[in-house]
């Protein structure tokens, strides 16, 4: 539907990065709404507090939306575009589905053929960037032949950039790029939980803040970010190491950067909120350490 007008835009669902998506399409006129029924008090509160309209369930949401954004923990996405699939082929309403989820190609082109069999429309999407400030802060790349409909959303705060090319490569750009930033982050904790593991964790600071000065600062900035953010990037990373792999190349440095993140999530510092304080730099390194010995690594060999 070429010129079809946005008025009402779904978010699924308004956790940390939806609830500002949403928050930058209200600012712009847009009605933005959620199906909660089944969401947690934190992202019931999230949406509250943004302004973004509860409708209850996925039928509703379905019915009312001209364009919904999937954005989610990307272990959920599937099961997600199955639920609204449902909604689509009971409603009969050929809504716009954008999967703005950090999968692989692969996934994504799944989620198309699920959609498309409910008789939804559907685009490909990925987010690069923390969640929007404003029109410049982040952009979201969009592909297949309903992208341009996507790309309104740029005359409603969005920086959608339309590929025009085919479903898996916006998803593809996203592969790419977080490999570079998350995975950069997995390599920084692992380096450091195995310093302070092996006694050597001030030399190392010490050589890095000689040697390695502007990466240490990464470091130091990355890691209590990520603290609130392991257990969703676990996903991400399997989804990495299923591009990579898919492409011939090896799948274990992202699995293992997925082991890394599994590791975080598992101890405290893992069980943050991106409301609460971000934990210390240094105690947080500690903590990853002492958990080593009560969760060993599975594939030693002895």
């Amino acid at each position: 539907m070429p010129d079809q007008t946005i008025n009402t835009v779904a978010i699924h669902s308004p956790g940390d990065m939806g609830n500002a998506v949403g928050k930058m399409l209200l600012t712009h006129g847009v009605r933005v709404i959620a199906a909660l029924d089944e969401r947690s008090d934190r992202t019931r509160q999230l949406a509250a507090n943004a302004g973004i309209e509860d409708v209850g369930s996925y039928a509703k949401m379905v019915q009312e939306a001209d364009i919904i954004l999937s954005i989610l923990v990307p272990a959920q996405a599937t099961a997600a575009a199955e639920a609204v699939a449902a909604a689509i082929k009971a409603t009969g309403n050929t809504v716009l589905y954008a999967d703005c989820n950090a999968i692989a190609p692969e996934t994504t082109k799944r989620i198309e053929q699920i959609i498309s069999a409910a008789g939804g429309r559907f685009a490909d999407a990925s987010i690069i960037g923390g969640p929007p400030r404003d029109f410049e802060s982040t952009k979201i790349y969009a592909s297949g032949k309903h992208a341009a409909t996507l790309a309104k959303l740029r005359k409603h705060g969005l920086n959608v950039i339309d590929m025009q090319s085919e479903v898996g490569q916006a998803s593809a750009i996203k592969m790419c790029y977080g490999a570079l930033t998350k995975g950069s982050t997995a390599l920084f904790t692992e380096i450091l939980t195995a310093a302070s593991a092996l006694g050597v964790a001030n030399a190392l600071a010490a050589e890095f803040q000689s040697s390695q000065s502007a990466r240490y600062q990464s470091m130091q900035s990355a890691l209590p970010g990520m603290a609130a953010k392991a257990h969703r990037w676990i996903g991400e990373m399997e989804e990495i190491a299923q591009t990579f792999g898919d492409v011939g190349l090896t799948p274990n440095i992202f699995l293992g950067a997925a082991d890394i993140y599994r590791h975080v999530a598992g101890t405290s510092v893992g069980k943050v909120t991106p409301e609460e304080p971000k934990p210390d730099f240094h105690e947080m390194v500690a903590v990853l350490a002492a958990a080593l010995e009560k969760t060993p690594n599975v594939n030693h060999k002895s």
